[in-house]
């Protein structure tokens, strides 16, 4: 098979090929010959089946099928031939009327020369799991299952307040009309700070005018660096009733027994979990920020850095949307404003993978599953969680590069010049 090749820009070639119209062919009668020998057709005995019939009704489904293979094997076969790496996928096209003639254009991995990670300074975080910690987590899940019951003192800390509010600037008032009516807990930061704190003593059916100096920045114009007079009324005042960790609160949780070390035992292991996660993230940051500041000159494929960039804006509006948002409507260039972050994504991912290809790294299976039983565990079902991703391959496949970029990252990082940091589990998670 020849293929010819053009330079098109310092990281993009365009490689022109022909497919072999006799293996197409060749393949093309083979897969129906298999066909017809199992195929079971109304009116027909199995295996006695016309070649005609066989070919209506299967031929136009293996034809595509051989040409997509066949097309894959030929380029693929190309790029050895020209000793070619490339990133990311490339864009293959029909090279004119010829039904077998294609043209692909790629783009290159950069040169990045000899990747001395020794050279690199590296962080490493390290943190423990403490039984305040646990502590802390189980006051978290009575929070969250926490009810309120009203009260008619006035309102203190942590007290749910339902209020109605309207302000005076100047001669503008907000709501122009009415009120704003709204809840919040107090000291949790809902509100601005100083009609959090004139809140407190209030109790319902009672209000008060308060002075409040908004900052320049305040995100609403009318108010932003102004000294304004807000009214709050008191609609509700409400203390929280927290409920006991006994037998019934711990089962809840899943803990059939309602044992409460078993309970401690669980959160204990959800808790490192979690732990691991985030110092894995932040050696992954420490390592990035490393190599990006180490080849941050070397030239980048363009249209991978606009696919990534794509990509982050595609995420960005689907959170926003899950969130219950509107992104409304997008400018065709939004894309451009992730182009930097882009950039410094790209660069990393191809030098993680140069350093397994340059270090012949290869994949961990113990760690690929010990990571897939940690997600599993997570869920009520764990050993289905593994079936399913044991049976999608690109959900195995994702799992997989990002254990190998761990892997890589953890190379990196025991062979740069590094530091350990200690941290407690409140700071390690605080990303």
């Amino acid at each position: 098979m020849q293929a010819s090749i053009e330079s098109t820009g310092n990281l993009e070639r365009r490689l022109s090929f022909s497919l072999p119209e006799e293996r197409l062919q060749g393949h093309i009668s083979g897969r129906l010959g298999e066909i017809a020998r199992t195929a079971r057709i109304k009116g027909f005995r199995p295996g006695k089946v016309p070649a005609k019939v066989i070919e209506q009704r299967f031929g136009p489904q293996v034809r595509a099928e051989a040409l997509d293979g066949l097309l894959r094997e030929t380029f693929d076969a190309a790029l050895r031939q020209h000793e070619l790496r490339i990133a990311g996928n490339p864009r293959i096209d029909k090279a004119g009327e010829g039904e077998f003639d294609f043209v692909a254009t790629v783009e290159l991995i950069p040169d990045f020369g000899d990747v001395d990670v020794t050279k690199l300074t590296v962080v490493r975080h390290t943190a423990e799991i403490s039984d305040a910690d646990i502590d802390q987590m189980i006051e978290n899940l009575r929070a969250q299952r926490r009810t309120w019951k009203p009260v008619a003192r006035g309102a203190q800390e942590g007290d749910l307040v339902g209020l109605e509010t309207w302000s005076q600037a100047g001669d503008e008032r907000l709501p122009a009309e009415g009120v704003e009516k709204g809840t919040i807990i107090i000291g949790q930061g809902m509100m601005f700070e100083q009609i959090e704190k004139g809140l407190v003593g209030l109790a319902k059916g009672e209000e008060k005018t308060l002075d409040v100096e908004f900052p320049a920045d305040w995100r609403v114009p009318a108010l932003a660096g102004k000294t304004v007079q807000v009214t709050v009324k008191v609609t509700e005042v409400s203390e929280q009733d927290m409920p006991e960790v006994d037998t019934a609160f711990i089962k809840s949780f899943g803990v059939k027994n309602g044992d409460v070390e078993q309970f401690r035992a669980d959160i204990r292991s959800n808790l490192e979990r979690e732990l691991k996660g985030a110092l894995m993230n932040r050696l992954r940051r420490e390592v990035g920020e490393q190599l990006i500041a180490a080849y941050s000159s070397v030239e980048l494929p363009p249209r991978l850095v606009e696919g990534e960039a794509r990509s982050m804006l595609a995420q960005q509006i689907d959170a926003i949307r899950r969130q219950g948002g509107n992104p409304g409507d997008v400018p065709a260039d939004a894309h451009e404003g992730f182009k930097d972050a882009a950039a410094k994504r790209v660069l990393v991912g191809l030098l993680v993978g140069e350093v397994a290809r340059k270090n012949e790294l290869r994949l961990d299976p113990k760690r690929l599953n010990e990571t897939m039983r940690l997600i599993a565990s997570t869920y009520e079902e764990p050993e289905q969680v593994i079936e399913m991703y044991r049976n999608d391959p690109q959900l195995m496949a994702g799992l997989q590069n990002r254990v190998m970029e761990e892997q890589v990252i953890d190379w990196i990082a025991e062979r740069a010049q590094h530091t350990e940091q200690a941290l407690t589990f409140q700071e390690a998670i605080r990303q």
